[in-house]
């Protein structure tokens, strides 16, 4: 498979303090790849890095695009999200005072700018936009079988229910890549198993890149295609899931050996 992002020799340092250092990693065309690793291995820092929400010391990151490999270091969150990365976050940061089909469509104002004109004197043109964004947000909110909460704030939802919500709200903005950090974290078994079917429905019905950060092994082990394992900010392995399961390093560091 080609590589879509291409990650290579990437450090981030902090005073004295290195969260990732020499780090090589590759994302191919929709696989699902998972990034595992004890609490405080930099994994969120490298997703962070990866988007642009924090600047690398040194390396690079390079995404492709139409016109070839483009390195996304020094480029604005927004801009990298134009480019087709998407994110989720650790704490949810939904809108949570606007419903739920208000927090998809807000998500879909980056690639579907509306003439500013045209927006202030709402021309038909304006108006042919808006019901076109409002069919396709519940369209895809019809997918993950929400539309019947379109209207509810999204503060009144269960957790596995914004959990779900963010999820699409990232895929609204029509990715080529989608990282999950800690999706599963504070979820009950039955809001696991279903983030577990979520997660393997993004996969065939959109066909995109996904990188997930995740402590759930049990939902690691069951939809990842390929694991990295980040331990003090360096990458001690990677492998297939079964690879990874029977490698000594691995479950010395992380695992531990009931597995």
């Amino acid at each position: 498979m080609a590589v879509l992002l291409d990650v290579k020799d990437l450090t981030k340092n902090f005073g004295g303090l290195a969260a990732v250092s020499d780090v090589n990693l590759h994302l191919d065309d929709n696989e699902l790849v998972a990034l595992i690793g004890p609490n405080g291995a930099g994994k969120t820092t490298l997703f962070n890095l990866m988007t642009g929400q924090t600047p690398p010391s040194e390396g690079s990151i390079s995404l492709r695009t139409n016109e070839g490999m483009q390195v996304l270091n020094g480029k604005k969150p927004y801009h990298i999200a134009d480019m087709g990365l998407a994110r989720t976050f650790q704490n949810i940061r939904l809108f949570k005072e606007l419903s739920v089909l208000d927090n998809v469509l807000i998500s879909m104002t980056s690639k579907n700018k509306e003439n500013f004109f045209g927006s202030l004197i709402r021309t038909p043109n304006f108006y042919k936009t808006e019901a076109r964004l409002r069919k396709e947000a519940l369209d895809l909110l019809e997918i993950f079988e929400m539309q019947d909460l379109a209207d509810t704030l999204a503060s009144n939802m269960p957790y596995g229910a914004q959990r779900r919500l963010e999820i699409i709200r990232a895929l609204a903005t029509k990715p080529k890549i989608l990282f999950l950090d800690e999706p599963a974290a504070g979820m009950n078994p039955e809001e696991t198993a279903a983030l577990t079917a979520t997660i393997r429905q993004i996969q065939k019905d959109f066909g995109i890149t996904v990188l997930l950060i995740e402590h759930d092994m049990s939902l690691v082990m069951n939809v990842a295609e390929r694991i990295y394992v980040l331990q003090y900010g360096k990458l001690l392995a990677e492998g297939t899931p079964k690879e990874i399961q029977s490698n000594q390093a691995v479950i010395d560091a992380y695992l531990g050996g009931g597995v």
